[in-house]
């Protein structure tokens, strides 16, 4: 059974930095596409940024040069790490996987399971 948990959220002040970790288990292919989600209040849920099996990896415009992604194999571990934090930035962050779409940020109709999200907070 595919599970996906993500840990590191919190609040810090703006310019401050957080790393996202999304542990992941149960996979049956060994062909993935992890990627992670934010949703603020009141907003659509948007795809930040994504890394496949093939290391390649995407980055949304609006974070760019400030976000990136990564991953320990080894651990079944990826990780948001989020630098620069601007209050625009609060949301619930999720962790999601696809094994279907590949080479980018699928929309999350594209993903097939999801974590449970952790929430991040940044004041002004």
């Amino acid at each position: 059974q595919v599970q996906l948990v993500e840990s590191g959220g919190g609040s810090v002040q703006a310019g401050g930095s957080l790393r996202l970790s999304c542990a992941a288990s149960g996979f049956t292919s060994s062909r993935y596409n992890m990627a992670w989600f934010r949703q603020a209040p009141g907003k659509e849920r948007e795809g930040v940024a994504a890394i496949d099996t093939d290391d390649y990896t995407s980055i949304a415009d609006d974070v760019k040069g400030r976000f990136t992604i990564s991953t320990d194999k080894a651990k079944n571990t990826v990780y948001l790490q989020m630098n620069t934090l601007k209050p625009e930035d609060s949301a619930m962050y999720y962790c999601a996987v696809s094994f279907r779409t590949f080479g980018g940020i699928p929309f999350d109709y594209g993903m097939d399971y999801w974590g449970k999200g952790t929430l991040v907070t940044i004041s002004s």
